[in-house]
């Protein structure tokens, strides 16, 4: 095969680079600009820019040598699929690679479906290939191994490649329809053991196609600035400009991928900065410009370029409506555009050499969408509203809207009206009335797709005023928008940044935070008063973007629980939190360590955080971590108040140091939960002399499943015995404390002037000796008790009678009773009811998992119906039948 024929063939053409339809191939490879396209493999990862990424190219080259013999591409318009073909092509009759093969053709399937009559396949390569001389094809029928075909533009192809659908061929000489000759060909019957590199849209008739596929991306970010600088190679200034101001304003659309509309922006941006205008700060912005450019190019005049934009118009609904890519020259007629036929290479792509044979179609579905919006705009013939024309377009017209909204505003419909006279101003109305009340309801919704897309016709607005109109104090903006694509971030960030503030960034369950999202979402942050990355992962280089966003921003409340953050993230964000206004810090189950206590303690001593709340259960922080913090507590930088360390693998070894930190006099504490940390006696003795110590200010300790013991309460009793003891709230459940030590916590809660006003002793093995005691001092006088929690203790109606009775006593205080799985019967109703209707002050009673039946319902119905003071009754899981939910729903303070 003359391989010197073959690049003399390829690197040749009569068309010439357009806006909307790219450099030409052969163009970008004649000026040595080819940037191979990437693979989807390279989205997500991090690399540098000079690192060796996932290439089409590479990716075609592995599979060919190595033995695979179908590889189709398949990648949105304007990926550079066509250009890495011909590249290929080129390299291969260069020399420069697949040398394996002795043969290559190139066929694109739009080409193919103008081919009449039956074709044998040695006709077909040596009629429409032209490149082969008639004696070498004995050579490629012996060898198929060394032919490969190379196709382009399946998604065009007009014939169905399903193999059930018509018989295949294999004699190489037979004459059968163009359509027979492609399946058997790329199904193996023909031919058999050639190769195949097969290039298309997503499309249905891939599946009929085995072999190695590979999708095909396009540019990221480096790609796209190699691309500038090659664009603008004598400014690198522009080249700078033009690239940083596309990614802040466009980048976040998948569009920027294509290298196809990196060459329109480029164009029509160096059309723009050589004139001194203003670049488009939007996507309805660009395409306005793009329009201005092409209406300008053909010289038209008003009404004439009016026409041409209804037509196309037209056009782009008949092919929206019939989902059809293309028209030919009679629809193009009907649509009004027979007398712009010259015209319309501006706009369309057109295929076919024979005027009665072309076929019409759009670049790219963008340019469809924004002439759709455009046209129905200008039109005055119809009173067709937008509702019922979106309806009409819904699923097929994805920008429609998203368009109209940015044509809307009249500073940006302006430079088109200029050239195409005024738009319908009843439709712009229309429009303008329709967004309004449809996003009035959709922000009082939950769903936050719908958000988002409200919010991305905000955006195109540019309006801050209607972002402020529509986004009323009503508005759900506090659900959860987590999984945000780049394009979301982009517009919740214009929404925040127009309303100047918001109470609530929701990201629960964004399962990847990357660094593009978080410099976008950066100013919301700073904007937000409380952010919630709870159950999140962020990616390492998105944590300095919200470390620097918290450290100018107003954010109160960071929530970051369940997030897999982790000691090295952890780290870098501090740099944000030791200049922040943060109040509130909630790190449960981030998987840190010890390591990260240092960087704490020194954002709690640093003196410009107001952090009041730390939150950090189910962290191996260890005894060694906690001394690092408690060293902070000493500090009279440090301004916490509650501090949460549930679970966090804390000893008896640790508690010195806290109880010194409590009685230094620096320490702002007032609430420690300690839940499930392995105190035992000995920690609870150094917590106890704290409590003793008139420096200290606890007014709360959790000490739930401590491994505490009876022999914990003497000290817990002489501290709360003390005058200086301010502990107001006291949980000690699931300790084995027995009746010997909850007897000597009740001779503490008898002092006159205890200030307990909570104690929690669930499942403390508590007997009814001690209810009776517990009774006495609730009735006593001096007790100020006003929460009881003592459930699942298996003391029974005889137990808790000694409760029913203090509350029914004028002295009882009681406002939270909790006797969950006590082992109440129907028994108890009676004193229970007694007890309601004497008291003043209880508002909850929990009863959940006793054996109350249906006899005991109409009893407690009533007493809840008749109370004033109480709020509810929980009831849940008791033995109850269906037949008395009906009579319990008759009271909403009754939950069951």
């Amino acid at each position: 095969m003359d391989k010197d024929a073959v690049l003399t063939h390829t690197l040749k053409s009569n068309d010439t680079s357009t806006l909307l339809g790219g450099e030409l191939p052969v163009s970008v490879m004649k000026n040595n600009e080819y940037i191979s396209p990437l693979t989807a493999e390279a989205q997500g990862t991090d690399r540098n820019v000079d690192d060796n990424w996932p290439s089409v190219d590479g990716a075609v080259h592995t599979a060919l040598s190595g033995g695979t013999r179908t590889v189709v591409l398949v990648g949105p318009e304007g990926s550079g699929k066509t250009t890495a073909l011909e590249k290929l092509v080129v390299g291969w009759a260069k020399g420069e690679h697949l040398q394996k093969f002795s043969f290559v053709f190139h066929f694109r399937f739009r080409e193919l479906n103008s081919l009449d009559g039956p074709l044998s396949l040695e006709t077909l390569i040596l009629r429409h290939h032209g490149r082969l001389p008639p004696e070498s094809v004995p050579q490629l029928l012996q060898n198929p191994e060394g032919v490969l075909f190379v196709f382009d533009d399946l998604d065009q192809w007009k014939h169905s490649l399903d193999p059930s659908v018509l018989p295949l061929c294999s004699d190489p000489g037979q004459a059968v329809p163009v359509s027979c000759l492609v399946s058997s060909l790329l199904h193996g019957s023909l031919l058999k053991g050639a190769a195949f590199l097969v290039a298309s849209r997503p499309a249905e008739c891939q599946k009929f196609l085995s072999g190695t596929r590979v999708q095909v991306l396009g540019f990221l970010k480096p790609q796209r600035e190699a691309y500038f600088k090659g664009f603008f190679v004598a400014d690198p200034a522009a080249a700078n400009k033009a690239r940083v101001h596309m990614e802040s304003t466009l980048g976040f659309y998948d569009v920027c991928t294509s290298p196809r509309f990196c060459w329109t922006v480029c164009s029509v941006y160096k059309s723009l900065m050589d004139a001194g205008a203003k670049l488009p700060e939007t996507l309805s912005q660009l395409y306005v410009d793009i329009l201005v450019h092409l209406i300008q190019t053909l010289q038209l005049n008003e009404a004439h370029s009016r026409d041409l934009v209804l037509a196309l118009g037209k056009m782009a609904s008949h092919c929206l409506l019939d989902q059809r890519s293309s028209c030919t020259k009679e629809e193009m007629d009907s649509f009004g555009l027979q007398r712009f036929l010259t015209s319309v290479g501006s706009f369309l792509r057109v295929d076919g050499d024979r005027s009665d044979g072309r076929v019409f179609s759009f670049h790219s579905q963008l340019m469809q969408d924004f002439i759709l919006a455009t046209a129905f705009l200008l039109d005055t013939s119809t009173s067709e509203g937008v509702e019922k024309m979106l309806e009409k377009h819904k699923g097929r017209a994805t920008f429609v809207d998203v368009f109209l909204s940015g044509l809307s505003g009249p500073l940006q419909r302006r430079p088109l009206e200029t050239l195409l006279g005024e738009m319908n101003s009843d439709r712009i109305t229309n429009f303008n009335r329709w967004f309004k009340s449809t996003s009035e309801v959709t922000l009082k919704e939950w769903y936050k797709d719908k958000h988002h897309r409200c919010f991305h016709l905000l955006l195109q607005a540019q309006s801050e005023s209607l972002v402020k109109e529509i986004v009323a104090p009503s508005a759900r903006i506090g659900i959860s928008y987590g999984d945000l694509n780049l394009q979301d971030c982009a517009a919740l960030n214009y929404v925040a940044t127009c309303l100047g503030k918001m109470e609530l960034l929701n990201l629960y369950r964004t399962r990847n935070l990357t660094k593009e999202q978080a410099e976008m979402l950066a100013p919301t942050m700073s904007l937000s008063h409380k952010i919630n990355l709870t159950d999140s992962s962020l990616s390492t280089d998105a944590v300095p973007h919200l470390a620097s966003a918290l450290s100018r921003g107003l954010t109160k409340e960071l929530d970051f629980s369940q997030s897999h953050l982790g000691d090295e993230k952890f780290k870098i964000l501090c740099a944000g939190l030791r200049n922040c206004k943060l109040h509130t810090l909630k790190l449960r189950a981030c998987e840190l360590t010890e390591a990260i206590c240092g960087d704490l303690a020194s954002v709690l001593t640093s003196g410009a955080p107001q952090l009041c709340v730390l939150d950090m259960p189910f962290n191996q922080i260890g005894d060694q971590g906690f001394v690092k913090l408690c060293k902070a507590l000493q500090s009279p930088l440090c301004k916490l108040q509650e501090l949460q360390l549930q679970k966090c693998e804390l000893t008896a070894a640790s508690m010195e140091v806290f109880s010194a930190a409590l009685c230094s006099g620096q320490s702002e504490l007032r609430k420690v939960d300690l839940t499930q940390n392995v105190i035992g006696e000995r920690g609870v003795k150094a917590l106890c002399e704290s409590l003793q110590h008139p420096l200290c200010k606890l007014q709360g300790l959790t000490l739930f499943d401590c491994e505490l013991t009876a022999e914990c309460c003497p000290g817990l009793s002489e501290a709360l015995m003390s005058e200086h003891c301010s502990l107001s709230d006291l949980d000690l459940s699931v300790n084995e404390l027995f009746q010997e030590g909850a007897l000597l916590l009740c001779q503490a809660l008898r002092r006159p002037g205890c200030p307990m006003e909570k104690l929690s002793l669930q499942r403390c093995e508590l007997t009814q000796t001690v209810f009776e005691e517990l009774g006495s001092v609730l009735r006593g006088g001096s007790s100020r008790l006003k929460s009881l929690i003592v459930g699942i203790n298996e003391v029974g109606d005889q137990g808790v009678k000694h409760l029913w009775d203090a509350v029914a006593h004028p002295s009882c205080l009681l406002e939270e009773l909790d006797v969950e799985m006590t082992g109440l019967t129907d028994d108890c109703v009676q004193d229970l009811c007694a007890a309601l209707r004497a008291n003043k002050t209880l508002k909850s009673l929990e009863l959940r998992n006793n054996l109350l039946t249906d006899d005991s319902v109409p009893a407690l119905v009533h007493v809840m119906q008749d109370s004033d003071n109480m709020l509810e009754m929980n009831l849940k899981y008791n033995d109850f039948s269906e037949d008395v939910f009906e009579m319990m729903d008759e009271c909403d303070k009754i939950r069951y």
